[in-house]
């Protein structure tokens, strides 16, 4: 039974109906006779599709389909699409998570819902993974057509391609370095262009998927098409890697790793919480950190891809050295310093002010404590720095001066003025400033740090994922990451002299030790 009418005035009435608030919504359907409340919720069950991907599916699912945070996110982005908008939007996540289902099925049958006219077209590493997704999203049209409102065209029904009967729209598939033939296309979703790490380690490969996306993909858009790129991150050059070094400002990324990493987190998680943990727990992720090794938790749960080799520092000197902060407590520190890395220079390695703690014990053992590093302003830095080291009780500032030598001095004498006119500075005096100058090359700095980390004498109390993922992914020649820089500068201060530490690189304008 039909429940669509062609009364023009009953066809005004319902449309009426959909501008109205819930509560107004159930008020009428209360009153309405059986006939008419029929009628209403028929106009319901479309108001329900119409809403998102994420809904539509739970009303076909009966309530099956489940909905997540993280996955209102994608579905915003086709909201945001639907609505006219032009999106490049990049989306990494862990496996099980939903995003292939959501992106590659639920939310392509939504458009051609809201949008029958427009042209769609999906891609992944493999012709059949495509096809099997082009299969899923032309069968649920086709069993739910009366509902949708939508249905194929006679005779253009093949998986990897089909029409929707009456309009313009559809949707073409294909595997990522083939061919999209046809027409043009006004949303182009990519799912997963590597099929694994061997693939995204190859430069060949690497190279033949850039070289699709740029001759093919984008020729094949639309003027105002829009792009949905879904992916695991395996290397830092893969596909969402080049194109954040390309084109960074055109892209809005939504990084969604398994336990979030950092306070910026797209769904306001705090650092270690998982991301949907209805399903996977955090002690269900440090299961599977366990079983499937360091190299792939971090490309394919936490999307921070690691070097195989080459980097100056190995994720096991981390790991097999860390110390609970509950173990922490029983250790007794002969020093502590707050170290700084100013954001200077241009690049996106930059935006950030390096502020990280670290202690010494009297027989030279190493200690991460804080990090604290962001994207702090000028006088933000000096505050941020100063109530780190009132907390800590350091000895010490040592601050890089290579971009803004005395200002930097200033900064942080201001700072501490300031939490002394209020009261915060718990009546200690002003640490003393250490001013570096590195006047060498990164690895330089770096390695004989590293070197402490491979002797097993630098231990991070908790976890400081941020900061340990920029220095397990830097290798010489790369942009200055400021949260590696600024523990260099506290654990070279540290170091042990007496330790074959080679640290030329530095000048110092005041003398090491305590005061």
């Amino acid at each position: 039974m039909t429940t669509a009418t062609d009364n023009p005035l009953e066809g005004a009435l319902l449309d009426h109906y959909r501008t109205l608030p819930a509560s107004e919504r159930r008020r009428i359907a209360a009153a309405a006779s059986p006939e008419v409340r029929l009628r209403l919720a028929w106009v319901e069950r479309q108001m329900a599709m119409d809403r998102s991907p994420g809904s539509l599916a739970a009303l076909l699912t009966v309530g099956k389909e489940i909905q997540a945070p993280h996955l209102d996110i994608i579905d915003r982005i086709y909201q945001r699409i639907a609505a006219g908008e032009r999106i490049r939007a990049m989306v990494t996540m862990p496996p099980r998570a939903g995003k292939s289902r959501r992106t590659s099925r639920w939310g392509p049958v939504w458009y051609l819902r809201r949008q029958p006219d427009h042209r769609m077209m999906l891609a992944s590493y493999a012709a059949h993974l495509a096809d099997d997704h082009g299969r899923w999203i032309r069968n649920t049209i086709t069993e739910h057509a009366p509902t949708l409102g939508i249905n194929l065209r006679y005779g253009s029904q093949a998986a990897n391609r089909f029409d929707i009967d009456g309009h313009e729209g559809g949707m073409v598939t294909a595997g990522v370095g083939g061919p999209l033939t046809g027409r043009g296309a006004h949303v182009a979703c990519v799912d997963d262009p590597f099929k694994g790490a061997e693939d995204a380690g190859s430069p060949t490969q690497r190279e033949r998927v850039w070289d699709w996306w740029q001759s093919v993909l984008l020729t094949r858009l639309e003027p105002q098409g829009s792009v949905l790129l879904v992916n695991t991150r395996w290397d830092d050059d893969d596909l969402s890697g080049r194109l954040l070094k390309e084109e960074p400002e055109d892209w809005i990324v939504i990084d969604l790793p398994a336990l979030a990493l950092s306070e910026n987190d797209p769904l306001g998680r705090k650092v270690g919480e998982a991301l949907w943990p209805d399903r996977y727990s955090a002690e269900d992720y440090a299961r599977i950190r366990k079983s499937v090794g360091e190299r792939v938790w971090w490309a394919l749960y936490q999307q921070q891809p690691r070097p195989l080799e080459g980097g100056v520092w190995q994720w096991a000197w981390i790991t097999a050295n860390r110390i609970s902060p509950a173990a922490f407590r029983g250790i007794d520190l002969s020093r502590i310093v707050v170290a700084i890395d100013p954001s200077g220079g241009a690049g996106t390695a930059n935006d950030e002010t390096g502020i990280v703690a670290a202690g010494r014990t009297a027989d030279g053992e190493l200690y991460v404590l804080a990090d604290r590093s962001g994207r702090h302003g000028a006088n933000a830095w000096g505050r941020e720095a100063c109530l780190l080291a009132v907390e800590l009780h350091a000895d010490a500032l040592v601050v890089e001066t290579n971009f803004g030598g005395d200002m930097t001095r200033q900064v942080l004498v201001q700072a501490w003025q300031e939490l002394e006119r209020q009261g915060l500075t718990q009546g200690m005096p002003m640490p003393r400033i250490v001013e570096v100058n590195a006047k060498q090359g990164k690895r330089l700095r770096a390695e004989p740090i590293a070197q402490l980390y491979e002797q097993g004498l630098v231990h991070h109390v908790g976890e400081w994922p941020t900061l340990e993922t920029q220095m397990v992914t830097w290798l010489p020649g790369m942009d200055s990451p400021d949260r590696m820089d600024a523990a260099v500068h506290a654990l070279t201060e540290l170091a042990d002299p007496s330790t074959d530490l080679q640290v030329g690189s530095y000048s110092r304008r005041t003398p090491r030790g305590r005061r």
